[in-house]
């Protein structure tokens, strides 16, 4: 009786053991973010601004395109758009560097801003195209609301 109980625990080990291995590791393909990183303002008015896309994925993503509308302290700067053709590893993020020629009301609330050293609310929305490497990719939304505060000792930039 004990060689047959040894027999059935051993076999049931073995299951175990060859079930945990069976499918190797999980391809989850998650909804990305996209946030501003910094935003600074260039010598000819237009606008630097540093995109920070998040891949929650756990595969890694390629980033075709994005087209996003910035509304920053209340006033529609304009839409960020561009190919960045990014590539972003699992459960990772990178940055994007796009220029904006923006709205004359954007461009005075965002002196006003820096002037003053005061914190400045913004709001992306629009849609970011990716889909994992060798695949089609597909158009996720965005809506990020956040806030950009002056960036100590560096003028005309808001992180």
């Amino acid at each position: 009786m004990a060689k047959f109980g040894r027999l059935v625990a051993s076999a049931t080990f073995l299951l175990v053991t060859l079930a945990a291995c069976g499918g190797g590791p999980v391809k989850r393909v998650s909804e990305p973010a996209a946030g501003i990183q910094q935003l600074t303002v260039r010598a000819d008015g237009q606008w630097s601004v540093d995109l920070r896309i998040d891949n929650f994925s756990s595969v890694p993503m390629r980033f075709d395109a994005a087209s996003l509308v910035l509304t920053i302290g209340g006033e529609n700067a304009g839409t960020l758009a561009a190919n960045p053709g990014l590539t972003i590893g699992p459960e990772s993020a990178d940055v994007a560097t796009l220029t904006l020629a923006p709205s004359s009301a954007a461009r005075i609330t965002v002196a006003d801003a820096l002037s003053n050293r005061r914190e400045l609310a913004y709001t992306l929305k629009g849609t970011l195209d990716a889909g994992p490497e060798g695949e089609k990719s597909r158009q996720y939304r965005i809506d990020r609301s956040s806030a950009l505060n002056p960036a100590p000792g560096l003028p005309g930039v808001l992180r």
